[in-house]
């Protein structure tokens, strides 16, 4: 669904490359832990710690690869397509192996990961679909992949697109897309996924203790995670 429907802002928007690019010197400053890691602490379904081999598929600057590592995962790649976020990453050292590629043809072998986590990145892409069959070609059997997704409820209320401060002080949107929740189930279906869990983050106290401009939000759906299974 085209974002251009719901825009409140009319930000400059450039591409996912450029955009990450530019973001990368303030993006930790920025994403908050409330939108996708306090909802990957409240999974019941992935079991971290016995995952032997995971990919961080749109890893950028490693924060979610930090997390699986204090998991106890034990090996993590990770995949970006933007150069600045890999340097972040790889000077945070939580991947044993960085890449740079699209999260849609990533170049991975086939069959090989136990366990694909893939945080904030539905947002950017126009179709789901090569994202889950590509989650679905580099899966073992048996495999997880836990998606962490901005909540088309809350960009469709909002407006707001994923956006960033540049150098000059300008707000730049980098191209977003409307998912609903369907859109991923459909996606995932058809790429031979199982549905284990979906769990979704409202606006509440503890995100208006980082974000006190909110407060309008309260009780909005903000994101959401699935967890799917590769069942064969």
């Amino acid at each position: 669904m085209q974002f251009d429907h719901f825009d409140a802002r009319g930000y400059p928007t450039v591409d996912v490359r450029t955009g990450y690019g530019e973001w990368v010197a303030t993006y930790e400053r920025t994403v908050e832990d409330t939108m996708d890691i306090a909802l990957l602490e409240r999974l019941a379904e992935p079991a971290w710690a016995d995952a032997t081999h995971a990919v961080d598929l749109g890893c950028g600057t490693g924060r979610t690869g930090a997390w699986l590592r204090g998991k106890g995962v034990p090996a993590i790649d990770g995949v970006d397509l933007t150069p600045e976020m890999l340097a972040a990453a790889r000077g945070r050292g939580a991947h044993d192996r960085l890449v740079e590629a699209d999260v849609t043809a990533t170049g991975l072998p086939a069959s090989r990961y136990d366990l694909l986590v893939a945080s904030l990145i539905d947002e950017h892409l126009p179709d789901l679909r090569p994202l889950y069959r590509e989650a679905w070609r580099i899966a073992a059997p048996k495999a997880v992949l836990a998606l962490v997704a901005f909540h088309p409820q809350f960009i469709m209320v909002a407006g707001m697109p994923t956006h960033y401060t540049n150098a000059a002080g300008e707000p730049i949107a980098i191209a977003t897309h409307v998912h609903l929740v369907s859109d991923h189930v459909t996606a995932a279906l058809a790429a031979g996924w199982r549905l284990a869990e979906l769990r979704e983050g409202v606006v509440d106290d503890a995100w208006l203790a980082v974000k006190p401009k909110w407060a309008r939000f309260r009780h909005h759906p903000v994101s959401a995670a699935y967890v799917w299974r590769k069942e064969t």
